[in-house]
This record gives structure tokens, C-alpha cells and sequence, in this order.
């Protein structure tokens, strides 16, 4: 990406274009930054005490990054090397905090840019948690519980001494469920000798895992589309959606719609989407995914209301809300286009920056309500900071009040963003508004804390 800035103060120009020098290969981490950087001018503007103090240039370097090697054998003997990236970008508000994703894609941009947004992510959620990612390139799909194990065991040995609950605290990402994370957990404990439980989030329920981590990004993403809908006086009730995805986020994205009297009709992965026009039947698809693991044209071998549609993505269905909840880049110029044509009316990122820029101006530039990841998939690490807050004071909270307490936070996330917008004259624009909220929180304490 190497588009020039226009109509910002110098500082942003200079900024990105340095990004651009000293991260050429990183498109994922550049297009993040460009993001922000265009987004937070008007802060700028009235905050020169952030220019005059260097704020964005250090912001925008990681306080550290580290790449290690992750060798590990299979079921057959053979061995196999792959790369560990941990990213911790901001602790100026607290603990780095972000997950790990294991994928094929993974590599230091993706890792990077997914850092970067978690700054602005965990600042909009009020928490204390500072910004961080990381992962590897390693794919778990057909690998046995063996193999998975073997691995994540070779990762924390070396992850481990970058780690600790007043440190670094990760949590699952793409590819990292409950599994995963009991994998490494036990083995951050084995080699520490130190049961910190408040060092890993999205942990089983029985072992010091928290209600509703699991559902959380899912549920706060129809959360915030929700609120979104509310300031123009309408509800979900009856509202036909289209989520992206078939995993953690975009199942408990369908759950939460259902009961709040939506009707959730698409979920995808990599092979195509399936459309179910007498609703997206949860149960089955949480079978399909979550203990069978087969593809999603599946789905439709088993439900004689629903098709499967080979090699696409679910943005052609006509709907008035989408929820895209899969992975980067997503939803392009043209799925926004046939989305508009459609009349959607809202659009929240269940996923991280799954909205090509393109895309995301098209929505603002037709009057569609547009709720960036970084506020509206902000519930899954909200919760996994109150998993923190139990595991400190070694409580256990129900599952009504961890959901009760997780729709209020994503409330004041959305207020924030909402309130932000409208100060430096956006009104309406959530991109400029989370951003904007994010951004002026974590410079506070920059500017607060010295040149560190």
C-alpha cells in the first residue's frame, strides 16, 4: 500500500511514509495504520501536545516483536519447523493482550496489524489491557489432538519467557479454541512451576476459564449492531443477516441473533457459503464445525432448506444486516456494492479488518450503518479481561451476569465511538469515532508516562 495521505496534518504523511520504508513487505500492517492514521487527524488537530511529544510516530513501532522457531514431529515421525510470532505493541494501559492464531497465513504483517488494532480495541473497552498478537504459520486442520498438542507444547517453550499475568496475557484466536489453549496452559505451568491463571484467557470454565468467553466476540458483535440500529430507533426483530465465517465468532454471532429475534441465513468457509432461508440452524452447525470439523457443504447434504453455494461468499443473499466474522479482507468494492443494491442497512466486523477500505467507504458514502472491528468485535476481549478480574480475586461470576456485564460494555464501547464521532464532527462515522476514542485514551497515558 503505498498511497499518499491528503488533506491531514504533515505529521501523518511522514508518519506513513516511513511506515511504508521500514515495513515494505507488510500490506496487512500498512493498510491498518493508513486506517487509523487518516481516522485520528482531527485528534491531531486538536491535541498538538500529541505531535509535539512524538505520540503516533512511537505508537506505530512495537514495543517489541519476537519470531522464534517452533520445530515439532508427527504422528508418522516427521519433522516439522515452523515460525512463532509474538507482537506486543502497547502497554502503556496495561498488559499486552491479544490472541494467537495458528493459520497457514500467518506471517509478521498479519501479526502486526492484528497487534495494531488491538491497542485501540482494548483502550475502547475502559479495561486496563495494553495491545498485543501473535501465532504461527502452523494450519491445525487434520492434524490429530497428538500432533496439536506436540506443537503447542514446542511453542510455549519458547513463548513462555515473554509471558506472565502482569506481562503478557494471550488468548485463542483463529485456529486456537479451548483445546489449543489447555495445550498451552499446561505446559506455561509446567515449565514455570507457577499456576497463573490469570496468564492465559478463554480457558475452560472448569479450570479458571470464564462464562461467555466463548460466546463473547459473536454475542458483542450483534450486540453493537444492535446499539447501532437503536440510534436511528430500530431493533433486530426481523432483520434476515448474513454472517461470514462458521467458527467461534459467526456461531455465537447466529446464537445471539436468533434469541434477540433476527434471522440469521448465511455462514461460510473457505470452500463457499450456505444460505438457509428458514434460518441458520445452530445446532447443526456447531456439530458440523466444532466436533465433526468437515466442510460446510455439509450443512446442506443434512438441511433440505438450504444450499450450498461452491467457491463464493455470502454477500450476494439479500439481507438487511451483515456480519462478517471470518478473516482479513473479506468483503470487497464489489460485496459492498451487490450488500447496497440489496438495502442492508448495517454492517458490524465480527472479524479483525475483514472490510477492504474500498468497501468501507462505499457503505459510509450510501448511509449504511458501519461498525468497525476494533469496537464491534471489542467483546471478546472485554470478557477475557473480566476472566482476568475473576482469576485475581478467585471468583467465579454466572453466566447471566458475565453476559449482563459484557452487553453494558459494549454499550459504552459504542457511546464512546458514537460520542467521539460527533466531537470532532464526524457524526455517524464509528470508524472515525472508535478510532478517535481509542487513540485519545492510550495518548493520554503516552504523553502521562514520559518517553519510554
Amino acid at each position: 500500500m503505498t498511497e499518499t495521505l491528503l488533506a491531514v496534518p504533515p505529521v501523518v504523511n511522514d508518519v506513513f511514509a516511513s511506515v511504508v520504508a521500514r515495513n515494505p513487505h507488510e500490506p496487512e500492517f500498512q493498510q491498518a495504520v493508513h486506517e487509523v492514521l487518516v481516522s485520528i487527524a482531527p485528534v491531531l488537530e486538536a491535541h498538538p501536545e500529541f505531535v509535539e511529544s512524538g505520540i503516533v510516530e512511537r505508537l506505530v513501532e512495537p514495543e517489541r516483536q519476537i519470531i522464534f522457531r517452533v520445530p515439532w514431529v508427527d504422528d508418522a515421525g516427521r519433522l516439522h519447523v515452523n515460525r512463532g510470532f509474538r507482537v506486543q505493541f502497547s502497554s502503556v494501559l496495561g498488559p499486552y493482550k491479544g490472541g494467537l492464531r495458528f493459520h497457514p497465513s500467518v506471517n509478521l504483517s498479519i501479526v502486526k496489524f492484528l497487534g495494531f488494532e488491538q491497542i485501540f480495541k482494548n483502550a475502547l473497552t475502559g479495561q486496563g489491557i495494553g495491545g498485543g498478537k501473535g501465532g504461527s504459520d502452523f494450519d491445525p486442520h487434520g492434524r490429530s489432538d497428538a500432533e496439536i498438542m506436540r506443537f503447542c507444547q514446542s511453542f510455549m517453550n519458547e513463548l513462555y519467557r515473554h509471558l506472565g499475568e502482569h506481562t503478557d496475557v494471550p488468548a485463542g484466536d483463529i485456529g486456537v479454541g479451548a483445546r489449543e489453549i489447555g495445550y498451552l496452559f499446561g505446559q506455561y505451568r509446567k515449565i514455570t512451576n507457577r499456576h497463573e491463571s490469570g496468564m492465559f484467557t478463554g480457558k475452560g470454565v472448569q479450570w479458571g476459564g470464564a462464562e461467555v468467553r466463548t460466546e463473547a466476540t459473536g454475542y458483542g458483535a450483534v450486540f453493537f449492531a444492535e446499539e447501532m440500529l437503536a440510534v436511528r430507533g430500530e431493533s433486530l426483530e426481523g432483520k434476515r443477516i448474513a454472517v461470514s465465517g462458521s467458527g467461534n465468532v459467526a456461531i455465537y454471532a447466529i446464537a445471539k441473533a436468533w434469541q434477540l429475534g433476527a434471522l440469521p441465513v448465511t455462514a461460510s468457509d473457505s470452500s463457499g457459503y450456505i444460505v438457509d432461508d428458514a434460518g441458520i440452524d445452530v445446532d447443526l452447525l456447531r456439530q458440523l464445525k466444532e466436533v465433526e470439523r468437515v466442510r460446510i457443504s455439509e450443512y446442506a447434504a443434512r438441511r433440505s432448506s438450504a444450499r450450498f453455494v461452491e467457491g463464493a461468499r455470502p454477500w450476494e443473499v439479500a439481507v438487511d444486516i451483515a456480519l462478517p466474522s471470518a478473516t482479513q479482507n473479506e468483503l470487497d468494492i464489489d460485496d459492498a456494492t451487490a450488500l447496497i443494491a440489496n438495502g442492508v442497512r448495517a454492517v458490524a466486523e465480527g472479524a479483525n479488518m475483514p472490510t477492504t477500505p474500498g468497501a468501507v467507504a462505499a457503505f459510509q458514502d450510501a448511509g449504511v450503518l458501519f461498525g468497525p472491528g476494533k469496537a464491534a468485535n471489542a467483546g471478546g476481549v472485554a470478557t477475557s479481561a473480566l476472566e482476568m478480574s475473576q482469576n485475581a480475586s478467585r471468583q467465579r461470576w454466572s453466566f447471566d451476569d458475565s453476559e449482563a456485564k459484557l452487553r453494558q460494555i459494549m454499550k459504552n464501547v459504542h457511546d464512546s465511538a458514537f460520542d467521539a464521532a460527533a466531537r470532532y464532527g464526524y457524526a455517524g462515522d464509528y470508524v472515525v469515532g472508535a478510532n478517535s476514542a481509542g487513540f485519545e485514551r492510550v495518548a493520554h497515558a503516552m504523553l502521562a508516562q514520559g518517553v519510554i
